[in-house]
């Protein structure tokens, strides 16, 4: 478990540098972004090592119901994580919307993942996200709402979430993990 909660430190910590401690991230000059970029490597690597090491500690179970929600919940946390990146209608209507999308993604997880290292490692990160949200809006102040775009962009979007959720499903099935559960 030790692995894997400095893996969730180290990731909380090399995103918020940036914004928590600007003079020192500018002090770094053009090694900030090489060495925080390798620091959340490392991060991604103590996480994964972590949560397959860890012990499994039951902390609840939740009805079948719980995948069925996790499984809508997936595909709307892969949509929100990409409208940001297309000029569309409803990125004008949603101030961070990749970070929720990683609190609905967390949210997700911890419906059926119900033992002590998936609260770390998904509750962290949607901890993450809700501060990161916070401290982006306190540095940047008031949300200036982007130009409106076409609502075919965000088609596009919801046409990649469905096939990124696809892949994510499938590489879940081949880790003998499974994503989906049909009953």
């Amino acid at each position: 478990m030790t692995w894997l909660v400095l893996g969730v430190l180290l990731w909380v910590g090399a995103h918020l540098f940036k914004r928590v401690l600007p003079k020192q991230r500018e002090a770094l000059g053009k090694w900030g972004r090489p060495l925080v970029a390798v620091v959340i490597v490392v991060s991604i690597v103590l996480m994964i090592m972590g949560y397959r090491e860890a012990e499994g500690v039951p902390l609840y179970a939740l009805s079948i119901w719980a995948w069925h929600l996790n499984n809508l919940l997936m595909l709307i946390a892969f949509f929100m994580m990409g409208i940001g990146t297309v000029n569309g209608v409803v990125r004008t209507k949603l101030r961070h919307p990749m970070l929720k999308g990683v609190v609905i993604w967390s949210a997700a997880h911890l419906l059926v993942n119900g033992e002590l290292s998936a609260l770390v490692l998904f509750g962290g990160l949607g901890l993450w996200a809700l501060l990161q949200m916070a401290v982006i809006s306190r540095a940047e102040g008031p949300w200036e709402i982007p130009a409106k775009g076409s609502i075919l962009s965000d088609g596009k979007v919801v046409v990649l979430a469905v096939v990124l959720y696809a892949v994510i499903v499938g590489i879940h099935d081949w880790l003998d993990h499974p994503a989906i559960v049909f009953l």
